[in-house]
């Protein structure tokens, strides 16, 4: 294990980026945790912090087409048979450059049979007054147009209250159903009158959430915002990001297989893309050759 990490720290915030696979594995607000981090010698859990492309999320069986050939992924997710979370989160990644509040690190996307593509990413992450940024840049130095989509996975803290007791605003009006077995897409539905209708700040109580969100309300400067609160402490987190992300994934994080993880924090993943984009092409960036895709997020304290 790559036991790589850098430190960055200003204006109330620390982070701990690791040189493996570009993972978050700590950051806080005066000391207050922000995300449910690990250890320095644990291997990442449950994607906590994970960097993911060139995909989010699930394509079913590894198996998709671009530009009318076939191609078949890696099964790294076997009990739903499918390829998960990209090609990154677990690979060595390169330090370009780390000063006290930033640090960024960069990592190619080498052709293979099963992604044959050349996808170079520089991911900098950085503290300041408004919180943790991470700003990603991808660029096709390959010969031929790459399929592409990026999130990152941070588990969020509201506070030391049970999840149940958060309360969430998710400003987002339609909802990805997904099948009960290998949560794949089913169809986009609106979440009016569904347990997902959190447009208006709500407690999450026992509502079991891991679908992708989209039609998400914006400001005036083009940001959403999700955010999740613990009324009893008077603390809370927040993710913010631009259009470049039309959609996002929450996940409350049941985890029936591993109940000492189970509910431990609520990931919020502003995806450029939603689940399966690869076999639908909704949304999916296609990076022509030479061509470079930018976005970025950030988290802040409440």
């Amino acid at each position: 294990m790559n036991n790589v990490e850098y430190r960055i720290e200003g204006d109330g915030y620390a982070a701990v980026v690791l040189g493996l696979g570009a993972a978050v594995r700590e950051l806080t607000y005066e000391g207050r945790p922000l995300v449910v981090g690990f250890g320095a010698d644990e291997e990442m859990p449950n994607f906590r912090g994970a960097f993911v492309a060139p995909w989010p999320n699930r394509i079913a069986d590894g198996r998709y087409s671009f530009d009318g050939v076939d191609h078949e992924l890696p099964v790294n997710e076997p009990e739903r048979g499918t390829a998960l979370h990209g090609l990154v989160f677990d690979i060595p990644w390169t330090l370009v450059e780390h000063s006290a509040s930033a640090v960024t690190l960069g990592c190619t996307i080498e052709p293979t049979e099963a992604y044959p593509f050349t996808v170079a990413l520089h991911a900098r992450f950085s503290v300041g007054p408004d919180g943790f940024r991470t700003d990603v840049t991808a660029l096709n130095t390959g010969s031929r147009r790459a399929p592409y989509g990026v999130c990152p996975h941070p588990y969020l803290l509201a506070g030391p209250s049970p999840l149940d007791e958060w309360v969430l605003e998710l400003p987002a009006s339609t909802v990805l159903t997904v099948t009960p077995d290998r949560l794949l897409p089913v169809a986009k539905e609106p979440v009016e009158g569904t347990p997902f209708d959190f447009r208006s700040a709500h407690l999450i109580g026992d509502v079991q959430i891991d679908h992708a969100f989209t039609d998400i309300s914006r400001d005036a400067a083009g940001l959403a915002t999700v955010r999740v609160t613990d009324p009893a402490h008077g603390t809370g987190t927040a993710m913010v990001w631009d259009e470049s992300c039309p959609w996002v994934q929450i996940h409350t994080a049941d985890l029936p297989q591993k109940l000492e993880d189970t509910r431990l924090g609520l990931a919020v993943e502003p995806m450029t893309c939603p689940p399966a984009a690869f076999t639908t092409g909704e949304d999916l960036v296609v990076l022509e050759p030479g061509a470079t895709h930018r976005t970025g997020w950030t988290i802040t304290a409440l």
